[in-house]
Parts: structure tokens; sequence; C-alpha cells
């Protein structure tokens, strides 16, 4: 009797998806396994270009990319609290993550501030996501902005980092025009790890970034 329950027993799972005791395999999605083209893009062209630009001698020395930061500064929340929402929801569908609300460090009476207010929302991208930001960002979002001639070579701040302001969040597509309450502007931070301005300039146009000339 005893046998025969051994028999109709279920085999015991072990570590492993097929019953095995080996370990687990992990099942890596889609997403994981296709590398962002703009990172490929970094890796096969850039790399290549600015050593030859800049004569680097160690792999080390080539300027990345480390992150992006994309800042919404709402000063209209003060009166319109409602606002940090919609924001909130704007930024998430552009970058596909969640964003930080950001509040007021100290109170201004002449504002009507109140210290801790909620006065805009932030997101820091990084690896996969940073990516895919930036390709969206230059190849649907900037060509989309009214009488677009280029964005500023300008606006380094002497350590190789760049910040681009855009007026208007709806030249990202993920942006449904009829659904928004406000024209909200933003700032862009690309943060680098160039030494100096100017290699971090030829990083970002050897990424595409579209710099005026002159």
């Amino acid at each position: 009797m005893a046998d025969e329950k051994k028999e109709k027993k279920a085999p015991r799972k072990g570590k492993g998806d097929d019953g095995s005791k080996g370990p687990a395999q992990k099942v890596v999605s889609t997403a994981e396994a296709v590398s962002p083209r703009f990172a490929e893009k970094y890796t096969k062209d850039v790399i290549p270009a600015l050593t030859k630009q800049f004569g680097y001698t160690n792999p080390n020395q080539v300027p990345k990319l480390e992150k992006v930061v994309i800042n919404m500064g709402l000063g209209q929340a003060v009166t319109n609290p409602k606002i940090i929402d919609s924001a909130v929801d704007e930024l998430r569908a552009i970058t596909g993550q969640k964003p930080v609300v950001t509040r007021s460090k100290k109170a201004i009476a002449a504002f009507k501030l109140r210290q801790g207010l909620a006065i805009g929302a932030m997101v820091t991208l990084r690896k996969q996501k940073m990516w895919e930001f930036l390709d969206r960002l230059i190849s649907l979002g900037l060509p989309r902005t009214r009488d677009f001639r280029g964005v500023s070579r300008k606006a380094f701040d002497g350590k190789g980092n760049y910040t681009l302001g855009l007026k208007e969040q709806i030249i990202f597509p993920e942006i449904n025009y009829d659904r928004i309450d406000v024209i909200k502007g933003m700032n862009i931070s690309f943060v680098t790890s160039a030494k100096t301005d100017e290699e971090g300039r030829a990083l970002l146009q050897h990424l595409g970034m579209p710099f005026r000339q002159a």
C-alpha cells in the first residue's frame, strides 16, 4: 500500500523549473535582451570617433553619458496644487519611470511659498532608460519643436555637463495634447564623465544632439 502511494505521489520540485536539483534559470525578457539603439551607437560609433578626435590611449579616458535628469519646476503649484499630479503623470509617460515630487526648502512670504510645499517633479534616468529617453528626445521630440533650428552650444557648466531647456512637454509623442491642463516646460541635464566642455560637447554631438552651428 505504501509503495502504491509513493508511485502516485507527484515528483517534488527542486531548485530548477524542470524539477531538477540544479539552479533555476532566470527568464530574460525581450526588453532586457535587446540593447537600446543609442547604447549600441555609443559603443560602435562614438567611442572610436572620440578616441580619434582627442587621441585617447586608454578606453577609460573616453567620456560617457552617466545619467539624465529631467526636472519640471512648477511655480503655479502654489495656487494650483493639482498641477503636480498631472506633471507626475506626464513625466512618467515620457520617461517610463516614477518621478519624485520636489518641495520648497524654505518659506518665502512674498511668493506665498510655504516650507515643504510641492513645487515640481523630477526623474533621474540611468542605463537602459537613459539611452531610450535620449533616443526619443533626439529622434522624435526635438524635431517636433516649433521653429526648431538646433539647441544651444553654450549651456555647459565648465565640467562637461549640459542642460537643455524645453518650453513645452507636448513635443513628446507620449503626451496626449487633448488631455493636458497646462503647458509645462522642463530642464534636461546630461551628466557626463567628460572633464571639459569641449569633450562633453563632442560626446553629445557624436550621439546626435543637434547643436546650432554658431
